[in-house]
């Protein structure tokens, strides 16, 4: 089993109680850098009505449900949001949340959709779980619409320039395993997520491997001493 089959077959195990081990983790306050995330991507691309949004590693379809809401809070007429995820286990616990969602099974670097099919394309806390994230990014940009966004929000690796940076780290290796590993009945899968930041790219190389699939970043934020990184590029 390559590897990435080993990370789609970890998230099917822990689908069922994936939403409340992310709400206890992250305190909550995922939903406001989910929130963050939707205002400010509706707010540089400018548009009352919006086509298409798929959200890639969409997993149980939290993003989504924040896509929806968000837009409709905005006044935006939103017609259709996709989800795409290779873990059938995620999008089993979406599809019964969100009905009314199409959801394709797929991974992020070969997506069964049109050139120029989306307006935006978002993946939350899902591009450290793509091993081939060159060639998802490529596919971000064949799927995109000129000018149309891709919206990553991410745990990104920071420099420990300060005592809550280790603070931070010591929440993440320590506490995160042992909660999560308590909620799911999975520790390996929870020990998984601080290893995977610790092996992630900086902000700085993320931003560059965007450029190269002509996806220019306009907008670079962290949030919650640096835990989360929020970056938006347009497609040129």
């Amino acid at each position: 089993m390559g590897k990435q089959e080993k990370i789609v077959s970890m998230f099917n195990d822990i689908a069922g109680t994936y939403d409340i081990a992310n709400r206890v983790l992250s305190m909550g306050i995922d939903k406001s850098w989910r929130n963050k995330a939707c205002n400010k991507a509706f707010d540089f691309y400018g548009k009352s009505k919006i086509e298409r949004i798929v959200d890639v590693a969409c997993g149980t379809g939290d993003m989504i449900e924040f896509w929806q809401k968000i837009a409709e809070s905005n006044g935006i007429d939103l017609q259709n949001v996709i989800g795409v995820d290779p873990s059938v286990g995620m999008m089993d616990v979406a599809k019964q949340k969100l009905p009314d969602v199409e959801f394709i099974e797929a991974g992020a670097a070969d997506m069964p959709l049109e050139d120029s099919y989306a307006d935006i394309i978002s993946i939350s806390y899902g591009i450290r779980n793509v091993v081939q994230r060159q060639e998802a990014f490529n596919e971000f940009a064949r799927v995109l619409k000129k000018d149309g966004l891709v919206v990553i929000s991410e745990f990104t690796k920071n420099e420990k320039t300060n005592p809550l940076d280790y603070l931070t780290e010591f929440y993440m290796n320590k506490v995160l395993p042992t909660l999560g590993g308590l909620i799911s009945k999975n520790k390996e899968a929870y020990t998984y997520l601080p290893n995977s930041i610790d092996e992630f790219l900086t902000t700085d190389n993320l931003c560059k491997e965007l450029k190269l699939a002509g996806l220019e970043p306009i907008h670079v934020k962290a949030f919650s001493m640096k835990i989360s990184t929020l970056i938006i590029a347009r497609k040129l």
